[in-house]
């Protein structure tokens, strides 16, 4: 199957990225991904009845496959009134995607941001690249939520922030406010199984009927009880889970996930 094209497995269509390919976008989508070693599940849900949001991610693949990498970033407010500037946002990752280095990286995407943004709109994101050969997941934090992990081995999730064995501490700036800002990058060792949660602030600031706020320790309760098979099912699960603490009350802003799970060397990709 050539790279850059939608294939059909047990989960439904995937689509295989090609190398130098950047795919994403701030519209309503569901669907697979498969990244090298890496399976990846994408569910962008901008608020209604809007069909674009707030909300962009991006996966791409360089370096000859042996590289990916994946942005989500979360454009300040929702909707329609966003769409543009979130569009801008994609187009100045593009300028700078041959960046080997991360956080020069999204320092510049900050300094683009500032030239771009109006009103007072800021971003934050955060960009991932995981290494095939060795498992060695990279990662940069401009102010926005951090990751769920899944550490296979020990069977737990944990938030992937400053306590993070094997992590320096994430509290760098969102997008669009100082420009020069400093990020810095830091780096795990993603196991076979492991997972990585990505989503904005849609998913935990929901509340439910009786106006209590999700928050992170009920997201974080709520992967607890997630199936950890594959991408797609923790990421489909999540979403149903979400939707049912929410209960009767409306969506308040565009909800986006992407599901990451290191594929084991024994899996072949469907």
């Amino acid at each position: 199957m050539a790279a850059g094209e939608r294939h059909s497995g047990t989960g439904g269509e995937v689509y295989r990225l090609a190398c130098l390919e950047l795919r994403g976008g701030n519209q309503a989508a569901v669907y697979q991904a498969d990244l090298p070693g890496l399976d990846a599940w994408i569910s962008c849900r901008p608020l209604l009845p809007a069909n674009r949001g707030g909300d962009l991610y991006y996966l791409s693949v360089c370096s000859q496959g042996s590289i990916s990498r994946i942005i989500l970033a979360d454009v300040s407010g929702h909707g329609e009134s966003v769409s543009n500037l979130a569009e801008r946002l994609r187009d100045a990752l593009r300028e700078h995607a041959d960046h080997w280095d991360q956080s020069a990286l999204i320092r510049q995407l900050n300094d683009s941001f500032l030239t771009i943004s109006t009103g007072g709109r800021f971003a934050t994101a955060v960009l991932l690249s995981h290494y095939v050969d060795t498992g060695e997941m990279l990662f940069t934090n401009a102010g926005h939520l951090p990751p769920l992990w899944f550490r296979s081995a020990a069977r737990e999730w944990t938030l992937l922030q400053e306590e993070t064995p094997y992590s320096k501490e994430v509290a760098d700036l969102p997008l669009g406010i100082i420009p020069g800002t400093s990020y810095s990058q830091s780096a795990i060792q993603l196991e076979p199984g492991d997972l990585l949660l990505l989503y904005t602030d849609g998913i935990v600031e929901p509340r439910n009927d009786s106006g209590e706020r999700l928050g992170l320790e009920g997201l974080l309760a709520l992967a607890r009880g997630l199936p950890c098979g594959s991408a797609s099912e923790t990421g489909t699960v999540l979403v149903e889970a979400v939707a049912r603490f929410r209960g009767l009350a409306a969506a308040a802003d565009d909800e986006t996930i992407i599901a990451l799970r290191r594929r084991p060397s024994s899996e072949v990709p469907e």
